[in-house]
């Protein structure tokens, strides 16, 4: 076979050229020690590569996520252990002020003190972070989350929103912990009221005090579903108890309505998971202390839902909500949503109430027109003051007494420490019940703070556990990365080595083959 010239210089260039193309990309892989730079390197290594990188990259993620709520986790957890310590001293002051030697003067100035420390926890509780967002206001982070009421009473302005960030694969914590599972939830143990129904003039001789609930379950299970209940005095050593429906229920009290004493101020029973306080005074000249005490009778309930309304900052009128009362039970227990509710005026007299939140599908749960000053929804009667415009929207945030707020808790402990008692048994007495619901609430407080800072703390341990099998898996990962893309520094050298001397033999052959043409011999 011949072989033309062409032929000949044509293929040996394009075996020097592919020779010389080894030999470079072997020097760049000698100098960087990185063997797939491109995908046409190793197809499938490049593509394992890409998967990794994608993987680091969710790694760095994670890692300044964890660092952000650990962050927030420690400003949080400060905030909480202060509030603990103010809590702490406030009971204190309480315990302080059911001592038997204070006085109407010692125990204002404890409510003076208590006025401060309601002010630093209002100042606590919309505590911000460091980029300026309200840490307790779930994901309304601009909006401050406790303010006071002009009736005294706080409201929870913020939502029930955990912001989470994923911090692991197929794992998100939770950054922020919402004021309303840290302060809104504590039991209140202060949710049922009496009133004297006889005589119609208050002689002083029965006392019975609003009920402590002792046992919740019990309360909510048998106590709501016989209210409103009436307590009356047989005689000065009995009572009884009939429900609503006039059901003797008297079984159920302690002793069995048995008064332990004739004249004595420290009795007390039990009733449907409530505990009372009982003081008979006699006066006198009661020669016949079973005629005077008999027919003594008591309201005993629970008390009735409160209602928070506020008025949206965009409304076209200035008309507030001033008054809202229960008129119609059984409307409000079948319409009302016990997640609050919104009012919206479609037109200056008629109005539509929603269930809260409104959603793009809600309907409203009543609707009618204003009579006077007063609208009636889902049997519940809000007056305004002032007149109100189409396109007013009023939140309605309901307040069932469950649970109570730690601001309306010290709030009404102070309350109470102003009364002056000194020279009043009634109000003594009410006193007395007022304090000892208030340490009791100021402990369902601390609890319920405690039990959020607990889930702080495990938060952090958590995300600690996470962050090292994070750290794990990144280290992994850069193994991996580098056996599949990093080059072996010996079988870099010597394939060099090789590909240098086949391009110096290739030189050397051309040269020796290119002398042995025919004008070379002419």
């Amino acid at each position: 076979m011949r072989i033309s010239t062409a032929q000949f210089y044509e293929s040996s260039a394009a075996n020097y050229q592919k020779n010389f193309a080894n030999v470079v990309k072997s020097s760049e892989e000698a100098s960087s020690l990185i063997r797939v730079n491109t995908a046409a390197d190793d197809p499938v290594g490049a593509s394992h590569l890409l998967q990794l990188g994608q993987q680091a990259s969710m790694l760095d993620q994670y890692s300044a996520n964890i660092t952000t709520i650990k962050a927030t986790l420690g400003t949080t957890e400060a905030v909480m252990t202060s509030i603990g310590n103010v809590l702490q001293r406030a009971k204190e002051l309480a315990l302080g002020a059911g001592s038997g030697i204070y006085t109407d003067a010692d125990r204002q100035a404890n409510a003076a003190e208590l006025e401060q420390i309601e002010a630093q926890l209002l100042g606590l509780m919309n505590t911000k972070d460091e980029s300026g967002k309200y840490i307790f206001a779930g994901s309304k982070g601009d909006t401050a989350p406790f303010s006071r009421n002009s009736d005294g009473a706080y409201s929870y302005n913020g939502d029930q929103t955990t912001l989470n960030l994923p911090v692991g694969d197929n794992m998100s914590m939770a950054t922020n912990s919402t004021g309303w599972e840290v302060f809104q939830q504590a039991i209140n143990i202060s949710r049922s009221q009496t009133a004297l129904a006889a005589p119609s003039d208050d002689d002083g001789r029965v006392l019975l005090s609003d009920g402590l609930v002792s046992s919740s379950a019990t309360y909510n299970n048998r106590f709501r579903s016989g209210e409103p209940y009436t307590v009356v005095f047989m005689s000065s050593t009995q009572f009884k108890i009939t429900d609503v429906k006039g059901n003797d229920v008297t079984s159920e009290a302690s002793q069995n309505g048995v008064i332990s004493s004739k004249d004595a101020s420290t009795q007390s029973f039990s009733f449907r998971g409530l505990d009372l306080s009982l003081n008979i005074k006699l006066k006198a000249g009661d020669t016949d202390p079973d005629a005077v005490i008999a027919g003594h009778s008591f309201s005993l309930s629970s008390k009735p839902d409160s209602f928070n309304a506020s008025r949206a900052p965009g409304n076209p009128s200035t008309a507030q909500i001033i008054g809202s009362t229960v008129s119609k039970p059984e409307d409000y227990t079948g319409k009302f949503s016990a997640g609050g509710a919104i009012l919206k005026f479609t037109s200056a007299s008629n109005y539509e109430l929603y269930a809260s939140p409104i959603t793009a599908d809600s309907k409203p749960v009543s609707e009618g027109s204003l009579e006077g000053s007063t609208a009636r929804a889902a049997g519940v009667d809000f007056t305004l003051s002032g007149a109100p415009q189409a396109g007013d929207q009023y939140v309605i945030a309901v307040n069932n007494h469950q649970t109570q707020n730690i601001l309306d808790t010290v709030s009404q402990l102070r309350t109470a420490l102003l009364a002056p008692i000194d020279s009043d048994p009634a109000l003594a007495q009410r006193f007395s019940t007022e304090l000892s619901a208030g340490i009791a609430n100021l402990t369902s407080g601390s609890e319920q703070l405690s039990s959020a800072l607990s889930s702080v703390g495990g938060r952090g341990a958590a995300l600690d556990t996470q962050s090292e099998a994070n750290g794990s898996i990144a280290l992994a990962n850069k193994q991996t990365q580098s056996a599949i893309r990093d080059s072996d520094p010996a079988e870099v050298m010597t394939r060099l080595t090789l590909q240098q001397t086949m391009l110096q033999a290739s030189q050397l052959a051309f040269s020796k083959l290119a002398s042995l043409g025919l004008f070379n011999r002419l």
